[in-house]
């Protein structure tokens, strides 16, 4: 399988992206044929790690491309008050409500929850973290990272931390739109915040539901040079090897990062 021969833009989401088979397709610990979710589970350990350092608390939590998904907020949701969830398509942000609603035909984070709880010493808690999530999360509003507010009409106060997860790569064609991206979310979050990243790197392409979804080739250094550049210190950096042999992607490895903005931002 190889990449779209041009970039899939922001209305090929609109139209194209399935939340319900994204989520049965990325969103269990295993899948049909019983294998880990080795994408799925890095990420939930380095989400913890994470949100577990000093400094990584507050307030106010900005989601930047939240999907139909919470799995990004599973440990996050320990250590802030009010959450901000902010996805481009519609139907994205629809089913992401479903499940905050708890309405029938959500999908059943549960397994992901105690997932989570084991981690944090109490797998019993998963109903409790629900609960607790789904009071944290305050809206869920339409977001274009391409603009220069990127919740335009709406204006947000800027919050204690940002945390973006495989969404930038998909989002913008180049990295000259990965940078600016980063500049105008960046406008989200207080000058000595946080802004916490899991981003693929060397991707082109991943496919689900018989469509495939361009992805913007990223090597670790272009990701932290765009990260400085928006006005951010890099605080952590480490990549993971993801595992070969998955048709659905040609990803090769997982980047997490953890950077504090700037009082000024001038790179």
């Amino acid at each position: 399988m190889d990449a779209p021969a041009a970039f899939t833009d922001a209305e090929f989401y609109q139209r194209s992206f399935d939340p319900q088979e994204y989520l049965r397709e990325f969103c269990s610990l295993s899948n049909a044929r019983g294998q880990p979710n080795t994408l799925l589970t890095q990420s939930l350990r380095s989400l913890f790690s994470m949100f577990a350092l000093d400094g990584l608390s507050g307030h106010t939590l900005i989601d930047v491309g939240c999907g139909p998904t919470i799995y990004q907020l599973l440990s996050a949701c320990e250590r802030f008050q009010e959450i901000i969830c902010l996805d481009y398509t519609d139907r994205n942000r629809r089913e992401l409500e479903k499940w905050l609603r708890n309405e029938p035909g959500a999908f059943d984070w549960s397994p992901v929850v105690q997932y989570v709880c084991e981690l944090e010493g109490d797998r019993e808690k998963w109903a409790e973290k629900e609960e607790k999530l789904r009071k944290k999360v305050k809206q869920v509003l339409k977001c274009d990272v391409t603009k220069a507010n990127p919740t335009a009409p709406v204006s947000l106060p800027p919050a204690d931390c940002i945390v973006s997860t495989l969404c930038l790569e998909a989002a913008c064609k180049d990295l000259a739109t990965l940078r600016s991206a980063l500049r105008n979310i960046s406008t989200l979050v207080k000058p000595g915040g946080h802004l916490v990243m899991v981003t693929v790197l060397q991707e082109t392409f991943y496919a689900f539901n018989k469509q495939v979804f361009s992805c913007l080739y990223l090597e670790r250094s272009m990701v932290e040079e765009a990260v400085e550049g928006a006005g951010f210190d890099v605080k952590l950096s480490e990549v993971q090897p993801y595992v070969p042999g998955d048709a659905r992607t040609d990803c090769r490895a997982v980047m997490n990062l953890v950077a504090r903005r700037r009082a000024s931002t001038t790179a």
